[in-house]
């Protein structure tokens, strides 16, 4: 299993005439999973509910409020592994939260 980040200058399903474009696409792969299945609660953390076999959206505005999520995530992490994909998600919420209208897509197997 992992899970794929794609960001979008839109929505991705459409909703305007061109529909939305791919800004970036990574693949952080499985260490970015076991970072969120070992350290966050789905109770008590937004990253949390992350579908690992779904997808996941994100707007502008969500993106802004986890990133500080994903940082207390990275103090959490227990191998450089985990801390690169952690890195990568938050270069990924940090270039959301900045691009109004974004949206990070959270593409689960």
């Amino acid at each position: 299993m992992s899970i794929d980040i794609a960001l979008y200058d839109g929505h991705p399903a459409g909703g305007r005439r061109t529909g939305a474009r791919m800004l970036r696409l990574s693949s952080p792969g499985a260490a970015l999973d076991d970072a969120l299945a070992r350290h966050t609660d789905p109770a008590r953390h937004r990253l949390g509910r992350i579908d690992p076999y779904g997808d996941t959206l994100f707007d502008e505005r969500d993106a802004g409020a986890v990133f500080e999520e994903a940082t207390a995530l990275l103090a959490r992490c227990t191998t450089e592994e985990q801390r690169a994909a952690v890195r990568e998600l938050r270069d990924l919420l940090a270039d959301c939260a900045a691009t109004p209208g974004s949206r990070l897509v959270f593409l689960g197997d």
